[in-house]
């Protein structure tokens, strides 16, 4: 059995995208639970279980990645309904440098063996 390079994204690493912006507003930006989470669309106990490590904990994003979440975290502040393309903007950034192989190897061996081109994470 194997899952669709979208299915990992979906249980995996959009997740963690999540995660990594509610930490940034919540820590950095300061924003409450109820403002973090209707930015990113979830409600503010999921953004409590974000930042208590109880979610989002099998894919840890690369540290250029998180630099592209936190430009992203800054843009949302200013302009909070354009999260759903800023989510996308990381997605591609993170497909580009093939950054979700090492999650593919771990969840999706049947999949990845069809896969030859190298992660540059």
């Amino acid at each position: 059995m194997y899952s669709l390079p979208q299915e990992i994204e979906v249980w995996y690493i959009i997740p963690a995208i999540r995660k990594e912006l509610a930490k940034l507003f919540v820590k950095t930006h300061q924003l409450s639970y109820e403002k973090a989470g209707a930015i990113l669309g979830i409600s503010k106990a999921a953004i409590s279980q974000y930042i208590s490590n109880k979610r989002a904990t099998k894919f840890k994003l690369p540290e250029a990645i998180k630099k592209e979440v936190a430009k992203s975290a800054k843009k949302l502040i200013k302009q909070p309904n354009q999260a759903p393309m800023e989510i996308e903007k990381i997605l591609k950034i993170i497909r580009s440098k093939r950054c979700s192989c090492d999650l593919c190897k771990k969840y999706n061996p049947e999949i990845i063996k069809l896969c030859h081109k190298k992660s540059i994470c």
